[in-house]
Parts: structure tokens; sequence; C-alpha cells
């Protein structure tokens, strides 16, 4: 599957019903919805998902599903859990969703995203970014590319995507446009035409800013602001991708 968009798609990490109607207003093509990106992103609640998509349209909504923080080995419990979670967020109406695991050897764990591809029925599989925990990307590609994933995130391997572009454009090469390459991970507006110059199909960024800074955080584990969407950073992140390419 290749991007539907003449030019690169835009795809936003939101938390919120407010923060997805801010970033579509901005113009994003797509978000992915997710909650606690502090530690990577969690699977969000299901009256989450059902505000975001009564919001902005589930077909624009990809939703995360990753179960706990920390690294993509799971257990049998674990890949059951988000096997459930992949249907019932599916039944709220998101156009997508978003998975990933490994095994001991750090390849693909097959039979686990078999069991979330069949989950999903016809909504859009994205494999997120255990790829770059993988010693063997390529042979992640290609385990994905075998199981109809529809979409890669990936940095590149790198911290940041700016960093990974060799590899971004390896990647894209490799996949031979069966599979959407989208480039994410620590992605400001001012590196998307060097990032596009790799031959990805979209980029991915939260555009975050920090609001409620001077809200109380008590000893319980609060901490001070919470994280918003910021138009302005999504609407320069639009006016990068959409800018004309040599």
């Amino acid at each position: 599957m290749t991007a539907a968009f003449e030019t690169a798609a835009v795809e936003i990490a939101v938390q919120s019903a407010a923060g997805a109607r801010s970033a579509i207003a901005a113009g994003a093509d797509r978000l992915e919805l997710c909650q606690a990106l502090e530690v990577g992103g969690l699977t969000p609640s299901l009256a989450l998902v059902e505000a975001v998509c009564d919001a902005v349209g589930g077909e624009r909504v990809n939703v995360l599903v990753r179960p706990r923080g920390g690294g993509f080995v799971y257990d049998a419990d674990e890949i059951a859990v988000v096997a459930a979670d992949v249907r019932a967020i599916v039944a709220c109406g998101a156009g997508g969703v978003v998975v990933g695991a490994l095994d001991e050897a750090g390849l693909v764990d097959r039979a686990a995203l078999q069991r979330w591809r069949a989950a999903a029925g016809d909504a859009t599989v994205t494999f997120h970014r255990a790829i770059d925990a993988s010693a063997h990307p390529d042979e992640v590609l290609d385990a994905l590319l075998a199981e109809g994933v529809d979409r890669v995130l990936t940095s590149g391997g790198a911290l940041r995507s700016i960093d990974g572009v060799e590899r971004l454009a390896a990647y894209v090469t490799r996949v031979g446009g069966a599979l959407e390459v989208m480039a994410g991970g620590g992605v400001p507006p001012a590196d998307i035409p060097a990032i596009l110059a790799s031959g990805v199909d979209a980029v991915h960024l939260s555009a975050r800013a920090r609001a409620g800074l001077g809200a109380s955080a008590g000893p319980g584990g609060g901490t001070a602001g919470h994280d918003v969407t910021d138009a302005t950073v999504v609407a320069a992140a639009v006016a990068a991708a959409r800018a004309p390419r040599g």
C-alpha cells in the first residue's frame, strides 16, 4: 500500500479530541491516537477513541495499541489483550491500528502479528518503531511485507529521523512501494524536506506543547502541566511537507 496523497502525508500523534481537532484544522492528513506519549505511547481508552472518531471522522484515526511501556517482547496474556483491544477499537470506527511485537531474537513475532492483523479486519495496520529496536531491520521489513502490513513507522534506526535518512532511503528501495514507509522520531518541521528527500511516503510527529503549568502537582505522582497539540507546529510541518521538492 502506498500513500494516498499526491504529496507526502503528515501524521500527528495526539492524545485528546481537542488535539485531534486542532491537528486536522491545521492541515494534518491523519492522526495517531495514543496516551502517555512521555513513555512512547500506550493504548488509549475506548471512550477516547470514540470521542476522537466522532470529532474528526474515524477514517483519519490510527490508534496505537501498546499494552505497556518497555520492550516489545510480549507474553501470551499481553498478546491476547492487544487482540481484544484491536477488535474493540476497530468496532469504535477507527480506520487503523498501530502495533508491533518482536521475539527474543529481535525478529517480528509473526504469530502475534498474524493474530492482530486478523483482529483488525479491513482496518489499516501500521507496524510501529519496534523495528528501530531490532538488530535485523531488513528481516523485519521482509516479514511485514509477507504478513500484509500496510505501513511501517521508523526513524531509520536513529534517535532522530534526520540521522536515519540513508537507512530510510534503503527501506523505501527494499519495499518497492508495497509498504508505506513513514518517518517518525524526533521530527521538527525544519527537518521534513531533508527527510522527504529519502523517498518516504509520510512523516510523523507529535507537535507537542505544555499547558497547565500553573497547576499544582502533588506527591502522588502528578507533574506540573500536561501535553497538548500545538497547531502552529502542525501547520509548519504541513507547509514543509507541501513545499515543492526538486
